[in-house]
Parts: structure tokens; C-alpha cells; sequence
């Protein structure tokens, strides 16, 4: 009775919430938007089908509206797509023909029955808002860390207050019931999962913005997409993480960082006050002098201050000159000492140093053509790394003044929507075949070469959407006939694309503070992680770097693939987890400049310096 195509497909759902935001202008899963609860979004039902082909839970009456409330619009295919290269609208029918050939045979759902703890949580949050229905609890249970087990919780509950947050949390120490608190999506290190009470914040969407002094008023439902969003109508950007993260729950959990963290800092940079209700369900703020401190660091595993309700969050100011450049290099060091410079002569916004994997994964509308446009950048171009830098004028005169070989906007938008045409193999021989003493890139990205590549890669939507599924070719024409899908600053500021980087595989990040003037320090630990990853077969590879603190220290982060429905792939993380983990761990003890996220997490609302300087 079941669809093995949809059972691999519901499987590999990553967890990273991008169904929940409409990123694409496409609307969303209006189930989804009317009962909040994830199992009513895709990534819910993609759930709810991968348990029940494992016989992990059974048919409710639920589970039964669940799948009838799809209408198969077809939004989740184009959405997840986009990202992850999958198609789940074939899971949607999947579950919806799975519930009606059981219900013919004259079956009936389980009428799943109450009890008094569920009943106490709904006096809180209201009858709606409270469940135990193992169809809803199934998509709280699990994440794509394939070293964290299934845990189902008791009950789920969506507060819609501040009040009905602090209520939940007194009514759970009154039932001595344990409680974690979600945000948007699911971790990826199995941290948001209880035995007993999930507190899903998906209704508490509050956002006010104080243009006059650059601040948001976030509650806890907020993602970091709807926020750049409200910032961008006031003339006015968002430090933001992955756009589906929600702002709250990414700054105490991990203190906040991207690109922009060159300028605009992270942890205790990115927020002015921040309330929290306590355990005992009591309401503090951190600028209260009597409250917590959690502006200090502990070189430990450090639980959170409480559960944020409300975050102000630092806006910056957005100049109509901003653009983004691009500046290719064939080695690293080379590439981190540039990235160091800018910082340490305050040049640029956003800057990061990238790999070859990044970059072509970030610009390519398919996996397949990901991985014939590495080879040719890293390969033929010769550019194994690049530094991506958003800046004014000022700071683009600059860099072009410093390093003669730059992609510019111009230049990029021709490159991202011809990218078909250069993973073509006559195209990357002839690059090949240059006599050249230089990297080839040098050549090839003069400004005097762009109309032979705009002859060559005929650059338009209509060639950007040849590397995609026929069916889905003229959603893609659309799409990227919107200006700003092939415009670096907007890109990078809604980071709509960075989960690109699972595409392949669920992403294992380890993501480390180094010290940029260090770049040894660096390579070893990119060295030292890629060799315990190829000794147990693990693909691997660099993420990025973003210097921090006018170029004194960076963040990098280094990458494992996994599959985290196969089991050979769960034995392989397992055995070189008891390589990896100590080595970090003494590095951080150890080596000032060094701190593994491990530490850091739950710890983001501590001030950098106190980890950064020790």
C-alpha cells in the first residue's frame, strides 16, 4: 500500500522549514497557515508518510484531516526544489491515497482520548492549540542528526502570548513534565526534542519596527526572512541566519552569524535587550540589573537563560550603492589573508571566504549541474576560492583598486544565468587548452572577454532553466526573470539559497571561531577534519569563513555530508565522532582564538569577547 519512491523521498526531508516561509512568492501550504502545527505543512506530511510506512504511528482521525487538507497545489514541489532538488508533492498524493485505500477497506481512525495534563494545557493556549494526537507529536519526534534518536513527545502546544508562554511553562513544572521550546524548523543536533511538552512558537509572530532607532520588537515566531522583509520596507537590513530560522531562537542558541557578521558582530552584538520567562515562569529582561547574566561566557555546556518572548534586534542601515563582488583566487591562504585585510581597513559589509563547492552550489538551480560547474571553476577557471564582499561604492572602488580580477554584479548575473552553458564540456576543453602561465580566471573574467562569455553562455532564464525538470522550466523562467534572484546583495541578505547546500545530503556543520591572523591554525583544522572524514568514507568539504572583528578573528565552517537514512552512513559519523570531537575539544581548551559552536551553543547571547579573547 505503500510508494517506495515517496518513502525514500519523505525520508530525506531535511528539517530546515523552508515549506513554512514563502521565500519564492509562491504563497504557502494554506493548511499549513491555518492550523500551524507542522504536520500540516509538507515538511509535516513528509513526516507523517516516512512514519507510517515504519508503522510508527497509527491512523487517527488526524492524521485523516492532515491528509485531507492537502489540495496539491503543487507549492512544495516548486519550493523544495528550489533547495533540496526533491519533489514531495509526490509524497502529498502518496499520503492522501494511502488513507483513502485503508479507509475503503473499512477501516476507521483511532479517536485518540484526552486526559488531565492535556486538558491543564488546554485551559492555556485554548482547545485548538494543545494535542497528544500522534499524528501531530510524529513531526516534534525527530531531525535529520542521525546520531539522535526518535523521541515522541507527550504533548505539543502553540502559545499565541507572552502570557499563555509563561503559563505553559508554570503548568508543566506543576505536572513535573519536561518541556523544550521550537522555533520554525528542527535542529540539526537533536536538541529541540522531549519526552514530555514541545512548545511550538509558530503563532507568536509579532514584529514592530523602530525605524527612528534602528531596532525590531521580535517575538519567538519570527523568522529571519519575515524580518528582513519588514526591515527592508524602512530602508533597513536584519543580521540574519538561515531565512527559515526563527531570530529569537537562532541568537540564543547560536549567537547569530553570517556574512554580515564582518561588520555587524555577532551575539551580544546583534540585540539590545532580550525577555525571557524562567523556569519558574517568571518574566525577566537582560538589561534588568538583578537578571541572570547571560552576557558572560562559561567554557562549558550551558543550558539557556529561559525561553525568549521578546528580542530587540539591532537594524543597520541599507545605501542605494551596495553591490557584490566577487573576488577570485587559486589558493587559500591567499584568499584568508584578503578576507583578513578588508576587515583590519574596514572595506566592505558582508565578506566571506568561499570554495569552489560553495560558490557553484549557491548559483546552480540543480545539483547535477552543481557538480559540472565546480570542476569547471575550480578545474579549468582554476578559482578554488573566492572572497564575496558586499559593499558601497567606496568599498567597491576599493577592492577593484586592490585586486585587478573582479566579478562584479554585471558579471555575475551573466555567469549565474548562463551557468548551463558553462558546465558544457566543449566549453570547459577549451578553457582547458589555454597556455597560460596565469590562472585562467584571469583571462577569462577581463572586461574585455565579457562579450565573448555573453556569446558563449548566452546568459538569460531561459538558459539558467535548462539545468531544471522540463515540467518545472517555466516557473524557473519567471523566476529568475525577477531581477533580484541573480542580484548578489539581495541574495545574501534573505540567504534564500544556503540551504542549497544540503542538496546532496544532510549538512553536518562544524562551525569553530579561528583566529584570522592565524591562517595555519586554519588549514590544520580543515586538514585535520577532512582526514578523519575520507579514513571513515565521509564526503566532505570547506564551507566558508567571515572574519570578525576588523580581521582579528573569523568563523569558519567546515562541512560533512551524510545520509541520515542510511544506517552504514550512521555507523561512519558514530566511529569518527570519538575522533573529531576530541580533537575540538582540546583545540578549544587550548589554543587561544579557538572556540568549537559546541561551547557557544545556548550561550548566544553571551558577549564575543568573552570567548573570542580567552
Amino acid at each position: 500500500m505503500f510508494s517506495e519512491e515517496a518513502r525514500k523521498t519523505a525520508g530525506q526531508c531535511r528539517h530546515y522549514a523552508m515549506c513554512k516561509i514563502d521565500y519564492l512568492g509562491t504563497g504557502l501550504c494554506s493548511s499549513g497557515m491555518e492550523n500551524h502545527y507542522v504536520s500540516h505543512f509538507p515538511q509535516g506530511r513528509m513526516d507523517i508518510y516516512h512514519a507510517l510506512t515504519r508503522s510508527q504511528v497509527p491512523i487517527t482521525q488526524v492524521l485523516v484531516e492532515i491528509a485531507d487538507s492537502c489540495d496539491l497545489c503543487g507549492i512544495c514541489d516548486r519550493q523544495c526544489h528550489f533547495v533540496t532538488g526533491m519533489r514531495p508533492l509526490k509524497v502529498m498524493k502518496a499520503l492522501k491515497e494511502h488513507v483513502r485505500e485503508w479507509q475503503a477497506l473499512g477501516n476507521q481512525p483511532l479517536q485518540v482520548e484526552t486526559d488531565p495534563g492535556l486538558e491543564g494545557l488546554r485551559e492555556v493556549v485554548g482547545q485548538k492549540w494543545a494535542t497528544n494526537d500522534p499524528a501531530i507529536l510524529v513531526t516534534y519526534a525527530n531531525d535529520p542528526f542521525p546520531l539522535a534518536e526518535m523521541r515522541m513527545p507527550r504533548y505539543v502546544a502553540l502559545p499565541g502570548t507572552r502570557e499563555e508562554v509563561a503559563a505553559l511553562v508554570r503548568c508543566a513544572k506543576a505536572l513535573n513534565l519536561p518541556y523544550v521550546v521550537r522555533g520554525n524548523g528542527g535542529s540539526v543536533f537533536g536538541f529541540v526534542f522531549s519526552d514530555g511538552l514541545v512548545m511550538d512558537m509558530h503563532r507568536m509572530k509579532g514584529i514592530k519596527i523602530d525605524a527612528e532607532n534602528w531596532l525590531a520588537l521580535v517575538e519567538p515566531g519570527v523568522t529571519s526572512f519575515e524580518l528582513q522583509q519588514e526591515a527592508v520596507k524602512h530602508g533597513l537590513r536584519a543580521n540574519t541566519a538561515e531565512p527559515a530560522a526563527t531570530v529569537c531562537g537562532n541568537i540564543v542558541c547560536t549567537g547569530l552569524f553570517s556574512t554580515w557578521s564582518n561588520v555587524y558582530g555577532v551575539n551580544a552584538d546583534t540585540f539590545v535587550d532580550m525577555e525571557f520567562v524562567d523556569s519558574r515562569g517568571d518574566f525577566f529582561r537582560l538589561n534588568e540589573p538583578a537578571a541572570p547574566n547571560a552576557f558572560c561566557f562559561e567554557h562549558k555546556l550551558t543550558p539557556a537563560p529561559g525561553i525568549c518572548t521578546l528580542a530587540n534586534v539591532r537594524l543597520h542601515p541599507v545605501t542605494e550603492d551596495e553591490e557584490g563582488l566577487i573576488v577570485p583566487f587559486a589558493d587559500f591562504k591567499e584568499a584568508a589573508d584578503f578576507a583578513r585585510e578588508l576587515g583590519k581597513r574596514r572595506i566592505g559589509l558582508a565578506v566571506g571566504v568561499l570554495g569552489g563547492h560553495y560558490l557553484s552550489t549557491f548559483m546552480s538551480p540543480s545539483a547535477d549541474l552543481a557538480d559540472k560547474v565546480r570542476s569547471g571553476l575550480t578545474e579549468a577557471f582554476g578559482m578554488r576560492y573566492a572572497v564575496f564582499i558586499i559593499g558601497d561604492r567606496f568599498a567597491r572602488d576599493a577592492v577593484m583598486s586592490i585586486r585587478e580580477t573582479v566579478i562584479d554584479e554585471e558579471l555575475f548575473k551573466m555567469l549565474m544565468l548562463g551557468l548551463p552553458s558553462l558546465g558544457d564540456s566543449e566549453w570547459l576543453e577549451l578553457v582547458s587548452d589555454m597556455d597560460t602561465d596565469q590562472p585562467p580566471y584571469e583571462i577569462l573574467l577581463r572586461r574585455e572577454m565579457r562579450p565573448v562569455l555573453d556569446a558563449v553562455l548566452q546568459p538569460s532564464p531561459e538558459t539558467a532553466s535548462r539545468a531544471v525538470d522540463e515540467d518545472l522550466r517555466d516557473f524557473y523562467i519567471k523566476l529568475y526573470s525577477r531581477p533580484e534572484m541573480s542580484e548578489m546583495v539581495w541574495l545574501n541578505m534573505f540567504r534564500i539559497i544556503s540551504a542549497r547546500m544540503s542538496r546532496r545530503k544532510h549538512m553536518f556543520a562544524f562551525l569553530i571561531y579561528v583566529p584570522l591572523d592565524r591562517v595555519g591554525i586554519i588549514e590544520q583544522i580543515c586538514s585535520e577534519l577532512g582526514r578523519i572524514a575520507d579514513k571513515h568514507k565521509i564526503d566532505n568539504d570547506f564551507g566558508f569563513l567571515t572574519p570578525l572583528d576588523l580581521g582579528k578573528r573569523g568563523i569558519l565552517e567546515y562541512d560533512y555530508y551524510i545520509d541520515h537514512q542510511d544506517p552504514l552512513e550512521k555507523e561512519k559519523i558514530s566511529a569518527a565522532l570519538v575522533e573529531f570531537e576530541p580533537y575540538l575539544d582540546n583545540l578549544s581548551a587550548t589554543t587561544k582564538g579557538v572556540k568549537w559552536l559546541k561551547y557557544i551553543f545556548s550561550q548566544g547571547c553571551a558577549r564575543k569577547e568573552a570567548f573570542l579573547y580567552t
